[in-house]
């Protein structure tokens, strides 16, 4: 079994820009007119990067754009392109919770049973969409990371879908995102097991899926890009516009490391690791780091209970429940007409003293 320090670590992490607000102000939409979804419908093929946040689905998704005869979304004036702040037939990430905790909320899990499923939504999630992309290529993609759990939705919307899914390592998953959603490493931990729990029974029932993990694309983009490229039906030119590098991800290895060993609370994240060590091992993916200085047993990883964990726990719960409520009060305060004009008359009275 692997461990934390053998993961493939060679592509440049880019950063993803996550909506901490509780809504995205609507795009300018395109004014192209009526857009037909029923005449030649069978010869498009839809294409949908997926994925946990931070799991590289822009960079991903990016490339596969720029494939012959595809077309993804771009200069759109939402967050990082992504399909879901284009369209209102669905939630958001940010209305179920937000990055680190959407997937605990029901209505961010999607079927084909969905009471959203109705001919008058089709219609609607098709026009929203259709209207970025170009309409002379007939393979379309879209990237959002939430759609991991609405592919069995989104393949009842729409004729002949493709899954492309990602899956990262846990660790720099849930480090990465924590400074977006200012979430318990232990609630981050819990969600990635839950969204791909719900993953797992979800693709029994999809009709085409590519599923692959980040660190063997970062081994080989070239060679997982050519495979992409055969699953949707057309072909790579063998050249990449993104970067690799090895920098970004071994960062966040390293901290966990640092986190396990000096932190003063390596107490917290020794617990959180014994918790979710078997659970994370099983799927490949140990989080206990692998470093001469530990040498703890297999054996110890183990969930326990009793009243230090949960101690632990609801310290930390407490602490960045804190955290998200001052981020959220400092937002609305700088909202304020009031406060753009307290810091006018601040600035100027500077510039008088001085």
């Amino acid at each position: 079994m692997r461990g934390i320090c053998q993961a493939k670590m060679k592509m440049e992490d880019h950063k993803t820009a996550v909506d901490t607000l509780s809504s995205t102000p609507a795009p300018q939409k395109p004014n192209l007119g009526a857009v037909e979804i029923s005449g030649g419908i069978t010869q498009i093929k839809y294409v949908f990067v997926c994925g946990m946040p931070r799991s590289g689905t822009t960079i991903v998704a990016k490339e596969i754009a720029r494939l012959a005869n595809c077309t993804g979304f771009e200069n759109t004036g939402v967050i990082m392109d992504e399909g879901q702040y284009l369209q209102d037939v669905y939630p958001t990430e940010s209305s179920c919770g937000g990055v680190g905790r959407f997937g605990f909320t029901p209505e961010a899990h999607l079927t084909e049973d969905s009471p959203l499923l109705t001919p008058g939504n089709i219609a609607k999630l098709h026009e929203s969409w259709e209207a970025y992309w170009d309409r002379d290529k007939t393979i379309r993609v879209e990237k959002t990371p939430g759609n991991l759990l609405k592919t069995r939705f989104l393949q009842a919307v729409f004729p002949n879908a493709r899954f492309i899914v990602i899956k990262r390592h846990p660790v720099p998953v849930s480090l990465a995102t924590q400074k977006w959603s200012l979430t318990p490493l232990h609630e981050l931990f819990a969600h990635w097991l839950h969204c791909h729990k719900l993953f797992d029974e979800d693709k029994k029932k999809l009709n085409h899926l590519f599923e692959f993990s980040y660190e063997d694309y970062i081994e080989n983009p070239e060679e997982y890009l050519e495979k992409i490229a055969n699953f949707v039906g057309t072909e790579f030119s063998g050249s990449l516009q993104g970067q690799v590098t090895d920098g970004y991800d071994r960062k966040y290895f390293d901290r966990w490391t640092r986190m396990w060993e000096t932190s003063p609370f390596k107490a917290y994240y020794r617990r959180v690791a014994k918790e979710y060590e078997q659970a994370f091992r099983e799927r490949g993916y140990p989080v206990v780091p692998s470093h001469p200085g530990i040498t703890v047993s297999c054996d110890e990883y183990k969930p326990v209970r009793g009243i230090l964990p949960r101690m632990l726990y609801l310290g930390s719960d407490i602490f960045f429940g804190l955290w998200r409520a001052g981020r959220a009060l400092r937002i609305r305060i700088q909202s304020q007409p009031i406060f753009g004009r307290w810091i006018f008359f601040a600035k100027r009275t500077l510039r008088r003293d001085d």
